[in-house]
């Protein structure tokens, strides 16, 4: 019965099917059988030996594939397309002569291929034998066999180019990307539509000012440009204007600050302009002075030498994140221990973070803002109740009392000292246990929320003498913020009728929830080369290992991880 009823849905008819001077499209129009109204499809019979069996491939796609599934979505379109053309091929052409070759369109993506290699690809994964035309002489069979592996090798670099040569979530259990999909039977009936599908491939990169500038990079390496390496100032004693030091050179270079006729060695009046203009820049403290932390925002976090393999490998992550951050967005990067406000493309905040440690890594992923929490009320993860609370009370029946923590069920406040905490494990644990608003709360006075399966979000802290230090990985897997009022302020800029003082006045000891109008999309990113507006390059460690497996893995050299169903349960 499904068989006769697509093949009803199916006319076939003599009728040229291309308006003149427009691309191809489905021709249809809306009939009514036996009472139902149903779109009528007009599918032209082929016209040559190759259209033939170009039709007979896709026909065989086509009622190969289950209904409803994804296959037979795509082997739809393509039959649809390829039949309002009388299946002749889309990227071959015949010469005057007889001689069959590629078309114009794809000529220039067989450019694109052969160019591969600046986006970071192996041209080789395209430019295959399966599409070498000079094999296939006037034998329909193969022609047809190149036209559909052709179409097969444009789709493999749209794929590529737009998410990726590797599936993120096969790096570890820790990446959890938005789900990015590309409709392969409608890129490629872009592609076969459009004089420029080599543009259309273009489009299909990140739009990213910084994916730009990695290109641009590799671009330089290839041509036998080495990647200068950064510039990194030596660790010595906090700078303040007026000292001398012999560091000031190398200060001025990173800077790009012309050394004064006289008293070069001298912190002058503008070099602690630049140093302050730096300094906003990067969310520190504007005060021109150069301690430890302007000092490691300076140099990055290793001022290691940048290989192509990085700059390929940081490319790629560019490709897992969503095609659009939105034009006001969050970017939180934990390599380099910063959260970012973002608009236009352009930083207009920034301060630093703590992220989770290499054991309770912070995971990677996409969402959107949606609630601030004023006073919030901490909801220990079962997993940090399990490894640490338990010993804790088994050691000190008082420590939950001296942490302002209760145990609950629901509404109901237990009594902890009933409870058997040495029986207590991450699976059996079937309370809850909160620390409740207050002086010493672990996340602090604000939260940000964005709901995820990670139990993942952005919040104050008490512990702010770890914004002190370099290498800031310190958490059970939240993102924990160094100035989260102001952090709030940048954020409430398309927020109306919400002000920071609002959420000021509300401090105490009741929780309170803000319901944000303007959801505001944030990112959890893992960048190990930054770009300046300037285009230098700044690299930060890999402290998790993912750059290090990720080159691996596009060089061939791992597996893929076996993927967890169980989402990774995180804490402050």
């Amino acid at each position: 019965m499904e068989l006769k009823l697509r093949k009803l849905m199916v006319c076939l008819t003599g009728a040229a099917l291309v308006a003149a001077g427009a691309g191809p499209v489905f021709a249809q129009q809306a009939v009514t059988i036996n009472g139902v109204q149903a779109m009528q499809v007009v599918i032209a019979p082929p016209d040559s030996p190759m259209a033939q069996i170009i039709r007979d491939k896709l026909n065989a796609a086509y009622y190969g594939a289950s209904p409803s599934s994804k296959a037979y979505s795509d082997a739809q379109k393509l039959y649809y397309f390829y039949g309002a053309r009388h299946f002749d091929p889309i990227w071959l052409k015949t010469a005057a002569d007889g001689s069959v070759g590629f078309s114009p369109a794809a000529e220039k993506i067989i450019g694109v291929f052969k160019n591969a290699a600046t986006e970071g690809f192996h041209p080789s994964d395209y430019l295959t034998p399966a599409i070498d035309i000079t094999t296939a002489g006037s034998d329909p069979q193969k022609l047809a066999a190149i036209e559909t592996s052709f179409s097969a090798a444009t789709i493999h670099y749209a794929h590529d180019a737009y998410m990726g040569r590797i599936a993120p979530e096969t790096v570890s259990n820790d990446i959890d990307p938005e789900t990015k999909s590309l409709d392969a039977a409608d890129t490629l009936m872009q592609l076969a539509q459009s004089d420029k599908p080599d543009e259309v491939l273009a489009a299909l990169d990140p739009p990213d000012r910084e994916f730009n500038a990695l290109k641009a990079a590799l671009a330089k390496l290839d041509a036998g440009e080495q990647t200068p390496a950064p510039i990194v100032i030596p660790p010595g004693p906090t700078l303040k204007a007026g000292m001398k030091d012999a560091r000031l050179d190398v200060l001025r270079q990173r800077l790009g600050v012309t050394a004064p006729d006289t008293a070069a060695d001298t912190y002058d009046p503008a070099l602690v302009a630049a140093v302050k203009a730096f300094q906003k820049s990067a969310g520190t403290a504007v005060d021109g002075i150069v301690g430890p932390g302007t000092l490691a925002a300076l140099n990055g976090a290793t001022g290691g030498k940048i290989s192509r393999d990085d700059i390929v490998a940081n490319m790629e992550r560019w490709r897992w994140l969503p095609h659009d951050l939105g034009e006001f967005h969050v970017m939180v990067n934990i390599p380099e221990f910063r959260v970012a406000v973002v608009q236009d493309g352009n930083q207009v905040f920034s301060t630093r973070v703590v992220v989770g440690k290499p054991a309770t890594p912070t995971p990677l992923f996409s969402n959107s803002i949606k609630n601030i929490v004023v006073n919030p009320y901490w909801n220990v993860p079962a997993s940090i109740v399990a490894k640490e609370i338990a010993p804790h009370m088994m050691a000190n029946p008082g420590y939950l009392a001296s942490q302002n923590m209760q145990v609950v069920n629901g509404a109901q406040i237990l009594n902890a000292s009933a409870i058997d905490w040495g029986g207590v494990s991450q699976s059996n644990w079937r309370y809850s246990v909160r620390q409740l608003p207050g002086a010493g709360n672990a996340l602090g006075q604000i939260k940000f929320l964005f709901p995820n399966d990670h139990d993942v979000y952005l919040h104050d802290t008490p512990s702010k003498s770890l914004f002190g230090t370099a290498v800031r990985a310190y958490s059970h897997g939240c993102v924990r913020v160094q100035n989260p009022m102001d952090f709030a302020n940048a954020l409430l800029q398309y927020e109306p009728g919400l002000t920071v003082d609002q959420l000021k006045a509300m401090f105490g000891n009741t929780e309170r929830w803000v319901n944000l109008k303007t959801h505001v999309p944030v990112h959890i990113a893992y960048f190990t080369i930054r770009v300046d507006a300037d285009g230098t390059l700044h690299s930060y460690a890999d402290i998790y290992g993912h750059n290090k497996r990720l080159i691996a893995m596009l060089n061939g050299d791992a597996a893929p991880v076996v993927r967890s169903k169980t989402p990774v349960v995180s804490g402050v």
